[in-house]
């Protein structure tokens, strides 16, 4: 397994943030989209963690109307652009960001429905608080969808990962792209923070020759023991 190679938290510069959005992500952003209406409720208070451009809310607020997002991310720039994409959608009555560090939420215990959040894990460098957050603002019958990259087991694969990903990009994209699979951590220490803050009925596992997923379906007859 290669080392992990830290990434910086916040991507804050307006060329990252408008790079970062001008890469196109729509097959795994609609996949991710659905799979999150899927585990989630009828209607309900949805969290978004590291939201970016709101590239996801949005696919997911056009087809759930009864849905109210809220999405969050440090980046000022990522926001700014974010909030251009909603009002450009049309849906700023239904998806509203806000500049919050996913490790200290602003937010009551037991407030929300549902929690996803696709690609952030990996710029944390102590991700247990997210998750400890997560779990603290969830309602106990609230679902939750996580997705992010794993970390390749060696140099030949992360760079047969670029290339296959991200070789029709542009440099400074594929470096993102390379310090973002450097970054991330392996499903075994996903698993271990999802054990170690106590999320329960979670299932945890491998989706893609360069993601992991932990999900949780809300279930309205949950009742706490």
């Amino acid at each position: 397994m290669i080392e992990r190679i830290p990434e910086a938290e916040v991507m804050d510069t307006w060329e990252e943030a408008s790079e970062y959005d001008g890469m196109d992500f729509t097959q795994v952003n609609q996949e991710f989209a659905e799979l999150a209406i899927e585990l989630g409720p009828e209607t309900g208070l949805i969290l978004d963690g590291g939201t970016g451009t709101a590239r996801i809310p949005i696919l997911i607020a056009q087809r759930r109307s009864q849905w109210q997002i809220t999405g969050i991310d440090l980046s000022a720039n990522m926001l700014f652009i974010g909030n251009q994409n909603i009002e450009q959608a049309g849906l700023q009555e239904q998806i509203k960001l806000e500049q919050v560090d996913a490790k200290q939420l602003p937010y009551p215990d037991d407030q929300f429905d549902l929690v996803i959040s696709n690609s952030i894990v990996h710029h944390l460098a102590d991700p247990l608080l997210f998750f400890q957050e997560i779990k603290r603002v969830l309602k106990p019958q609230g679902g939750i969808f996580l997705r992010d990259l794993t970390r390749p087991c060696s140099e030949t694969e992360l760079n047969s990962l670029v290339e296959q990903y991200a070789g029709n990009c542009n440099d400074h994209q594929q470096k993102l792209f390379r310090d973002s699979l450097q970054a991330a951590y392996t499903l075994d220490e996903i698993i271990n923070f999802i054990e170690s803050v106590g999320l329960e009925n979670m299932r945890v596992y491998q989706s893609s020759d360069r993601h992991w997923t932990a999900e949780r379906s809300y279930s309205p007859c949950f009742k706490v023991s």
